[in-house]
């Protein structure tokens, strides 16, 4: 399964849309087909109960192709969690979220995007290269990986307007 349909949105384009509870399952479908360890339902309400910024991007047709959850700090945004349901990556839709949270960013003040990566993830790593993101740290141990194991997390910013 690549993406989960809901209701029909009336554009020929993909459009980004708060995350509701209406989409929540259509959410958690991609979540876990794309992860070993994904988030947990209660991961995604306590997000949306915090009012961090949750949006999707939802196809003509009513299906979910991808999600986004980013926290507002201090001149900054957090990127919590980027993904695009396995069977449409590869098409421009993490660039078409990334640019939106950018737009979001100006709104919230934020000079600047941080996100956590994983260390073995080098096609999402390429892509926030190509983006503009630097490398900037490394948290160690941070992701579960099998066995009981942990994997490094690569620590990556983008600084906006540059």
């Amino acid at each position: 399964m690549s993406a989960v349909r809901i209701e029909s949105s009336p554009v020929d384009e993909p459009v980004i849309r708060p995350i509701s509870i209406d989409l929540l399952d259509a959410v958690l479908a991609i979540e876990v087909e794309a992860y070993t360890f994904p988030w947990t339902r209660g991961n995604f309400i306590d997000a949306l109960a915090a009012g961090y910024i949750a949006r999707a991007l939802v196809a003509p047709d009513g299906r979910v192709l991808g999600y986004f959850i980013a926290m507002p700090g201090v001149d900054e945004m957090h990127l919590l969690n980027v993904t695009v349901a396995p069977g449409q990556q590869g098409r421009g839709h993490a660039r078409r979220l990334l640019a939106y949270l950018y737009r979001q960013c100006a709104t919230f003040g934020a000079a600047a995007v941080w996100l956590e990566v994983r260390e073995s993830n080098a096609r999402a790593r390429a892509l926030y290269i190509s983006e503009g993101f630097a490398e900037a740290g490394r948290r160690r141990d941070y992701y579960p990986a099998p066995q009981g194991r942990h994997e490094d997390a690569i620590l990556m910013t983008k600084v906006l307007g540059s």
